[in-house]
């Protein structure tokens, strides 16, 4: 499957390990940084989704979408791991439930941009659980640059697969992309309880923010992880 990555922000928090590391399913190993985990929530805007060879998929070409993630690796493989994916499309929702078994929920979006800063807000729908909001005023402050390779930067961002489970197995798909544009960002974040729902308290500490303005992406078809 192709899809185009716009507007995005790497926003990132160190937390602790022993917060996250019960979270995970078994077979992952929690991925630290000199010991520290770290928690991403990464807004952006979907678009150009389909299926190589087959044009866009109706009401689910364009749509916002927020990720809740951390860094895992398996058969000394590091990757991503979703604690929760919001999108606007109700089915991108559902197929992404049913193709990559990932915990999509359906949200309402706001997504505009002016003055050169993005502003954004997501909202989950019908979780039957408090409310989980994103709301933020973000925008790059500096040049396009690729992270030196060994960089705390390169390691947050340059993860070529996600690990998710089917029933009691452990599931890798690949992703396909070139090294992320990155450019320093700041952000005025106005409420975030997305992590709630999880359990993860996040560090009053501001995070680390990235911007990337667009990536081309392929994610291909889940394989089974021999544990």
């Amino acid at each position: 499957m192709s899809q185009v990555w716009r507007k995005l922000l790497f926003a990132h928090w160190p937390v602790s390990a022993e917060m996250v590391r019960p979270l995970l399913p078994a077979g992952l190993a929690l991925d630290t940084w000199d010991g520290q985990a770290w928690l991403g929530i990464v807004p952006f805007q979907m678009e150009r989704v389909h299926f190589r060879g087959l044009p866009g998929i109706p009401t689910a070409t364009r749509f916002g979408e927020l990720n809740v993630r951390t860094y895992v690796t398996a058969e000394g493989k590091p990757g991503v791991f979703f604690f929760s994916l919001d999108a606007g499309s109700l089915l991108a929702v559902l197929g992404a439930r049913a193709l990559f078994a990932l915990p999509y929920y359906h949200a309402r979006f706001a997504i505009a941009a002016a003055g050169g800063a993005i502003h954004y807000r997501c909202e989950r729908k019908g979780s039957g659980k408090p409310p989980a909001v994103f709301e933020a005023r973000y925008q790059p402050t500096g040049s396009v640059q690729h992270a030196q390779l060994g960089s705390l930067a390169d390691w947050l961002t340059a993860r070529y697969c996600l690990y998710t489970t089917r029933g009691a197995r452990l599931m890798r798909g690949e992703i396909h992309h070139a090294p992320w544009p990155l450019q320093p960002a700041t952000a005025e974040i106005v409420r975030n309880t997305i992590a709630e729902p999880m359990g993860i308290r996040l560090p009053a500490t501001p995070p680390l923010l990235y911007y990337s303005e667009q990536l081309e992406v392929v994610v291909w078809p889940l394989r089974a992880v021999r544990i």
